[in-house]
């Protein structure tokens, strides 16, 4: 590709559906969860041969960041950057497009979540050049659709509209679509109706743009944050632009405080597979399965016992008896054990422990 392209990565989240693995200083992107690797790692070895390692933007928080630095030592020091307070994703990226145009104004520029599964890296590849391509042709926004595999209502959607030819597509068939419209994490009815019309795609969080057309809808829509960037973007003034300004800034979405309001929004549909890992129940599709449906990631014996999930961190052999639909973790200094079908409520089960274990 001819153009300069960058990518934030945004590895800040707190990853609490993983209690007790995870921990505020070991969320969930800074876990071993499906290979020996970290999704984290996983992120950052995704980019090879797209983005140059020294054009790679890790951005933290400061619970995570000597983690970070731990697990990535050979990434360029200043190419990680703690956020000195939690100031949602509008803020986040806003930092990203900074750091981003003080170094090169023109840059096309990608924004990724740290904690994704993607298997097929030659077709991630091949969507994120069709969308940095539309970017730079139609100075739009464009967003990575997931197409549906089921009706999650846990899921922002995003409603696809006509298909936009661009002028250097030879193969006839575009990928890159119009959006209608964002539409909020829906009921279960109102997800199952998204999948019947069969133009709606989940809103991964996936970004791609040319840095003058974000600039522009920064600029447009929130100027509090256009003018953090245009102090970011002075030369030598960035640590302390981040130190003094980032913590006053709006706590907002990047979803509602931008891509929701600008002029021009393009969706290309992700060609590559993919999985957000939500919880332990989505982290159980990677582990060994017996013939009664028990999922291990280690050596388990399970006796009348049947759709259960277990996890060990430290090899302890675990023997089930009589017991169904379970999820039980074993760490160093906890145990969880619960109803799988209620695993959506260990986010606020973490918020009663003690602050040692959160």
């Amino acid at each position: 590709m001819e153009q300069s392209i960058y990518a934030l990565i945004l590895a800040g989240g707190s990853g609490e559906r993983f209690w007790p693995l995870s921990r505020r200083a070991r969320p969930k992107q800074l876990l071993r969860l499906v290979s020996d690797k970290t999704l984290l790692e996983d992120t950052v070895a995704r980019l090879d041969g797209l983005v140059p390692r020294d054009h790679i933007l890790i951005l933290t928080n400061v619970d995570q960041e000597a983690a970070v630095r731990e697990l990535l030592p050979d990434f360029l020091k200043e190419n990680i950057v703690a956020e000195p307070a939690k100031r949602d994703t509008a803020a986040a990226v806003a930092l990203g497009v900074g750091w981003v145009a003080a170094r090169d104004h023109r840059a096309t520029m990608v924004v990724l979540p740290a904690d994704h599964v993607i298997k097929d890296i030659a077709a991630f590849h091949r969507t994120l050049l069709i969308a940095a391509a539309a970017a730079v042709e139609t100075g739009a926004l464009v967003t990575i659709g997931i197409k549906p595999a089921w009706a999650c209502p846990g899921f922002g959607y995003i409603e696809q509209g006509p298909p936009l030819k661009l002028k250097n597509d030879a193969s006839g068939s575009s990928a890159v679509h119009h959006v209608i419209r964002f539409r909020e994490k829906p009921n279960a009815e109102l997800a199952e109706s998204f999948v019947r019309q069969g133009n709606f795609r989940w809103n991964a969080g996936m970004f791609v743009w040319a840095v003058p057309g974000v600039l522009s809808e920064f600029n447009r829509h929130t100027s509090e944050l256009a003018h953090f960037i245009s102090q970011l973007s002075v030369p030598k003034n960035f640590e302390q632009a981040l130190r003094e300004r980032f913590s006053k800034l709006p706590k907002i979405s990047f979803d509602y405080a931008i891509m929701e309001k600008a002029d021009r929004v393009l969706v290309v549909e992700a060609a590559f597979d993919w999985d957000d890992v939500g919880g332990w129940q989505a982290v159980a599709n990677y582990f060994g399965t017996d013939s009664d449906s028990n999922a291990a990631n280690g050596d388990v014996t399970a006796v009348d016992s049947t759709h259960n999930i277990v996890f060990v961190e430290d090899g302890t052999k675990v023997a089930l008896l009589g017991v169904h639909n379970l999820i039980v973790v074993r760490t160093g200094d906890a145990l969880l054990i619960c109803d799988r079908h209620k695993a959506e409520k260990i986010k606020g089960l973490v918020g009663k422990l003690p602050e040692e274990l959160q």
